[in-house]
């Protein structure tokens, strides 16, 4: 058993055996003193202290990267992505804010059914997707800059046409995106990247809202209001500003019924529509990650991560009614 023993005179600190230093151990006290007050102050001066997470941050546009798409073709029970996961391209290659709007209890999610791949002198790939579960999910784009930018020929008479007011996508569906590029001293390149929406026969999943910008009685507003249903979506790398190709199946205008004789009619605007419908200008990064999405699904990559979309609204993914 341990007994406590009293001092009972002041000991010192032997060193080989020999009585040295009285005072040393008075000073290594103070030394230990002095590291524990100054040590608190290393720790935050440190260059070694990691960064802070920002996976809990409530402001999207934030984030250091936007999020992970799993490209798995939905063997083992994955449960593929969400539509916001999927479709967060939209907010990426905007010139303008978007603000994000899903319905209650949204169950939509997307995961890879099959691929097909060739690298054999050039780059090819099919990838479909299935869109299930229940709900739909708006991406409103906000012309606030732009009609600013433009007030004083609005004011005197002018016009804002044909301008993308929001991309919806509603309920379930399926979607090919066919990628194609080229390989140069092993070096390969995406070249075009295909996303269609009307696949094996179904109907697009995804729609766009159009209208024109105009003044009237001292106010602006949207005139012309259209809701096109889109076949196809195509990114390209090329010389000059970047640019979105759409074609679509069929134009209404908005709040039209969905008749035999207003589906006929909408079929034939959406012919004159593919005509007219000039490309979108989109944002340079955002064109570049389309094309390294594609990059990502030719080479067989598990995964791919977004970077961040900066015209995404800090209230994104609000609920509608």
């Amino acid at each position: 058993m341990y007994s406590l023993r009293p001092l009972t005179k002041p000991e010192v600190c032997r060193v080989g055996g020999a009585s040295r230093f009285p005072g040393f151990a008075t000073l290594l006290l103070g030394l230990l003193f002095l590291m524990a007050y100054f040590t608190p102050a290393l720790r935050l001066a440190g260059a070694t202290q990691s960064p802070p997470s920002d996976k809990h941050d409530p402001n999207p546009a934030l984030a250091s990267t936007g999020p992970t798409l799993q490209l798995g073709d939905g063997r083992g029970g994955s449960p593929g992505n969400s539509v916001a996961e999927f479709m967060y391209f939209v907010p990426l290659i905007s010139l303008e804010p978007v603000s994000v709007v899903k319905s209650p209890g949204n169950t939509q999610r997307a995961r890879m059914l099959s691929a097909t791949r060739s690298t054999a002198g050039s780059l090819l790939a099919s990838c479909e997707f299935e869109f299930n579960g229940k709900g739909n999910q708006q991406y409103v784009f906000d012309h606030s800059e732009k009609i600013h930018q433009h007030e004083p020929e609005l004011k005197e008479g002018g016009s804002l046409d044909h301008q993308l007011g929001s991309i919806s996508v509603e309920g379930a569906g399926r979607v090919r995106i066919e990628v194609e590029g080229t390989i140069a001293g092993h070096v390969p390149t995406v070249t075009e990247v295909r996303l269609r929406f009307n696949v094996g026969g179904r109907p697009s999943l995804v729609t766009i809202g159009l209208h024109d910008i105009g003044y009237s009685d001292g106010e602006i507003r949207l005139r012309n209001e259209t809701v096109a249903r889109v076949n196809t979506l195509i990114f390209r790398r090329k010389p000059g500003t970047p640019k979105m190709e759409i074609t679509v199946a069929a134009v209404k205008r908005k709040g039209v019924g969905n008749n035999i004789w207003q589906n006929v009619m909408g079929g034939v605007k959406a012919t004159t529509a593919n005509l007219l419908l000039k490309p979108i200008a989109v944002e340079p990064a955002g064109n570049e990650a389309m094309l390294n999405f594609g990059l990502a699904l030719v080479s067989e990559a598990p995964a791919f991560t977004f970077p961040p979309a900066s015209k995404l609204k800090a209230a994104a993914l609000a609920s509608q009614p």
